[in-house]
């Protein structure tokens, strides 16, 4: 039986999640959802403008949340900051319980990628949506009830605990131990 974290231990890994870089981060990990509950996870993967990850079930899943019950268009690629898993979950094996494709060690908060930011990701390109990444039942079942209001706390939400939302607008292969930079938009080149 896996314990979960208490809300003081989830505190003592603040420090460790604050000093992750703020640009020129890593790609550690790309897990695909082939359908509910199911996780495969990949060296290398395809980012593409309609579908996402390509073999991930996003757009075909849909979002029950939505008035049309289609995957919303701000959601497509989902992005944890992997030093937030080692806290919460532990072992990388865990981490794709968390239910995000990109796991990167990357300071995702809201000074750092607010909603406009540009990720170059190996030779795709992504960009932060305004739509917040909240915990969910499914993240509580699986990380505790602790876990779950630590994400979604004031303070998670500006360091974006949960993650965070984007969307592909460049396609292209990404690799784990690819670096994870900030683009200019205007220009196309690294920050």
């Amino acid at each position: 039986m896996t314990t979960h974290c208490t809300a003081e231990e989830l505190e003592a890994g603040l420090d460790h999640i604050r000093h992750a870089p703020s640009d020129d981060g890593a790609l550690q990990l790309i897990v695909r959802r082939p359908s509910e509950d199911e996780r495969e996870t990949v060296n290398e993967g395809e980012l593409d403008l309609e579908v996402g990850l390509v073999g991930d079930d996003w757009l075909a899943r849909g979002n029950p949340r939505s008035d049309d019950g289609k995957a919303h268009p701000l959601a497509q690629i989902t992005i944890m900051n992997s030093r937030v898993l080692e806290v919460i979950a532990g072992p990388v094996e865990r981490w794709p319980l968390a239910g995000d494709q990109l796991y990167v060690d990357l300071d995702l908060g809201e000074d750092n990628l607010p909603a406009g930011t540009q990720l170059a990701v190996g030779e795709a390109r992504l960009e932060v949506t305004v739509k917040p990444h909240t915990g969910c039942a499914k993240f509580t079942q699986r990380f505790g009830l602790a876990a779950m209001r630590w994400v979604n706390s004031e303070a998670g939400m500006k360091l974006k605990l949960r993650g965070i939302n984007t969307r592909v607008i460049e396609p292209g292969t990404i690799r784990v131990g690819d670096r994870v930079t900030k683009v200019d938009g205007a220009s196309g080149s690294t920050v």
